[in-house]
């Protein structure tokens, strides 16, 4: 079982930065594909980040591109999402996402899943 918790939501501006942190349990965290997924009201959960582990390379969703920066620090057993120039469309829960496989995806096929933490962004 691998268990994972988010942290590092608020109530931000327009322009402000995040960063969120997803700390997994278990001692293979390294073999798991790791991603971030959101939900604003009344919209489907999509995907907008997330990192193989056979190499560390990120992936994004093309909204988020340039903006989002996906990374894993091994030796804290923790994944991160920094988020630069917050807009009001970024609010949402943000889910961090783990599945044993070394390629990750959008497709919410993963898992273990945390219990999201709220991102609000007022304009």
């Amino acid at each position: 079982q691998v268990q994972l918790v988010e942290s590092g939501g608020g109530l931000v501006q327009a322009g402000d930065s995040l960063r969120l942190s997803c700390a997994a349990s278990g001692r293979t965290f390294s073999s798991y594909a790791m991603a971030w997924f959101r939900q604003a009201p009344g919209k489907e959960r999509e995907g907008v980040s997330c990192i193989h582990s056979r190499d560390n390379s990120p992936y994004y969703a093309d909204s988020v591109k340039g903006r989002f920066t996906i990374s894993r620090d091994i030796a804290r057993n923790t994944v991160y999402l920094q988020i630069n120039s917050l807009k009001p469309e970024d609010t949402a829960v943000y889910y961090c996402a783990a599945v044993k496989s070394a390629q990750c995806s959008f497709i919410p096929l993963y898992d273990f899943w945390g219990q999201g933490t709220q991102v609000t962004v007022s304009s």
